[in-house]
């Protein structure tokens, strides 16, 4: 079923893009050099889907890194969590092998009435 959905949902958007670089392919000047707009120094030419593809990917790694970034602390007190929890079981279990229990039976609940205001 998962399968399906994916294929439903990237189907589309694969035709988009073999769309997109289809109708986008004559080439463009894609130029770094902002002080010279006739003889740039830094410039090369490209299919414009080429351009578009690159921006995309670029903001995708982008925005990973940032989201990334901002999760450190997170990250953080996850770790310290999973320490704490590793020291309390370790804890707990030489606990257990040190004092073991008197009795293994239940508690009980004296069954006397109790009184009525």
């Amino acid at each position: 079923m998962i399968r399906f959905l994916k294929a439903l949902i990237l189907l589309p958007v694969a035709i988009l893009v073999v769309l997109l670089a289809v109708a986008n392919r004559a080439p463009v000047t894609l130029s770094l050099d902002p002080f010279s707009q006739d003889a740039p120094e830094f410039a090369t030419r490209l299919p414009l889907f080429a351009v578009i593809f690159a921006a995309v990917m670029l903001g995708v790694v982008i925005g990973g890194t940032a989201s990334w970034l901002a999760q450190g602390k997170n990250r953080k007190s996850r770790r310290q969590l999973r320490r704490e929890t590793r020291q309390l079981r370790y804890e707990t279990e030489r606990l257990k092998t040190q004092n073991p229990p008197a009795t293994t039976l239940p508690a009980t609940v004296s069954s006397a009435p109790s009184p009525r205001f």
